[in-house]
């Protein structure tokens, strides 16, 4: 008798091994990451649209010393999130640099020397942005002088002092100087090296890896890297071309969760070269494009002369834009949008001044994302440049100075040029109506 009932509770174990595998769910794994499906940036099977601005500076607010804010950091970050933001682009590395256009202090002193109260500004930053269901596009490097970036890395290597062109007023050799970082070894070993440093940092605030981060978006190679000045040759631009490739396909060697991207201003970033900026962007290291729109720096608008250059300025801003957006669908990769700007009326400065031009323009650029956005287009959203906050200049010239609030405007330009204060309620009012579109969007 126990042999039969030992043979039946044998046969109803079987039974029971046999049937939980076929009626169990497998559970399906949903990355936190943002990734790329065609066209369209995703995040937890849904699609993610930018909805963002810039805020170069972010990192240095966070910082616990004396160039911290860490009160003035969460008021900004609470005031973009309840604007609609969800995303911010943020320096993640400045070199130091004697220049009086460039920002002080800096995250590196010299190869291997880094400061790491700014870089523990850098880990509370991303926790202040997790806790808000914020993302982060960190770029790494940077082709102008304002934050020491490529000419600073030679001027270590030569010992000759990088020519202000703010000072000289010549932009023409500044770039020439600065597409040498490309072809210099060992500037870009080092460059590599502090990569990697940040890629595999352990965030000091909340102890997550950064390459393991769902908070940051994407790495960026730079801030607006260009193959040169005007005169760039043929293998200028095919140098330009092999380092994107080159540095983006070490990038994802560290770190394979994340996106990369050029931080390419478009076109006019690549001397209006429109094949050269496809060819940058066809590399399978570069997950999205990027590009930017300045119709004043680029002459297309006078903001002396507003109404009378407004109407061609327009019209070649969404030229501009819509080349952009359709050479991405067919490159089948999202675009971002990740600068544009307008002076304050008649080129002022002040905070107290008026921004008519400027919500005009921002109504028109957020109306053509969003209309081709919702087409299925591959613009994937935008970053205005850029967040002034609650920053106030304390200097009659408007220029920023060592211990001055940190604003959008970088200290190559004067404080207020671009940047959107938090008392500038008409603009924010068309962001927050554009976000609130934009979220809308399935």
């Amino acid at each position: 008798m126990k042999k039969i009932i030992a043979l039946f509770v044998c046969a109803i174990s079987l039974t029971i091994i046999t049937i939980e595998p076929s009626s169990a769910t497998t559970p399906i794994y949903i990355s936190p990451f943002i990734t790329v499906k065609g066209t369209r940036f995703v995040r937890e099977e849904k699609p993610y649209y930018i909805v963002g601005a810039n805020m170069w500076y972010a990192a240095y607010l966070g910082s616990a010393g004396k160039t911290g804010n860490r009160d003035r950091l969460i008021y900004e970050l609470d005031n973009l999130k309840a604007m609609g933001i969800n995303n911010l682009r943020v320096l993640a590395v400045s070199e130091k640099s004697d220049m009086n256009s460039a920002v002080w202090p800096a995250t590196t002193n010299g190869f291997g020397h880094y400061d790491e109260e700014l870089l523990v500004g850098l880990d509370y930053l991303l926790a202040e942005m997790a806790k808000r269901d914020m993302t982060v596009v960190l770029y790494l490097n940077n082709y102008w002088q304002w934050s020491g970036g490529m000419t600073q890395y030679l001027s270590w290597l030569d010992g000759v002092p990088v020519q202000d062109p703010n000072i000289t007023g010549d932009y023409q050799t500044f770039m020439a100087q600065s597409a040498k970082f490309y072809v210099n070894e060992t500037a870009n070993k080092e460059y590599r090296n502090t990569i990697q440093k940040i890629v595999d940092r352990i965030n000091t605030v909340n102890g997550k890896l950064y390459n393991s981060d769902p908070t940051i978006m994407a790495w960026q190679l730079a801030n607006e890297p260009r193959p040169g000045n005007n005169h760039a040759s043929d293998e200028d631009k095919q140098v330009f071309v092999q380092w994107i490739n080159d540095t983006a396909k070490y990038i994802h060697q560290l770190d394979r969760q994340h996106l990369v991207s050029s931080g390419s201003e478009g076109t006019r970033g690549c001397l209006d070269d429109e094949q050269l900026f496809i060819k940058a962007h066809q590399s399978l290291y570069i997950d999205y494009l990027t590009f930017h729109l300045w119709p004043r720096n680029w002459s297309w608008y006078n903001q002396k002369q507003a109404e009378k250059t407004w109407g061609n300025g327009l019209k070649l801003s969404l030229q501009y834009l819509n080349w952009h957006i359709d050479t991405a669908n067919k490159l089948n990769k999202p675009i971002v949008l990740e600068e544009f700007g307008l002076d304050r009326d008649n080129g002022a400065y002040d905070v107290k001044s008026t921004t008519h031009y400027r919500d005009r323009f921002y109504r028109e650029v957020f109306g053509l994302v969003y209309k081709r956005a919702k087409a299925g287009d591959g613009i994937a959203g935008s970053n205005f440049w850029a967040w002034n906050g609650s920053a106030r200049t304390i200097h009659a010239d408007y220029w920023w100075r060592t211990g001055d609030d940190f604003m959008g405007d970088p200290p190559q330009e004067q404080q207020g040029m671009y940047g959107v204060f938090d008392s500038d309620i008409s603009t924010l009012r068309v962001i927050k109506a554009f976000s609130d579109k934009m979220h809308a969007l399935k």
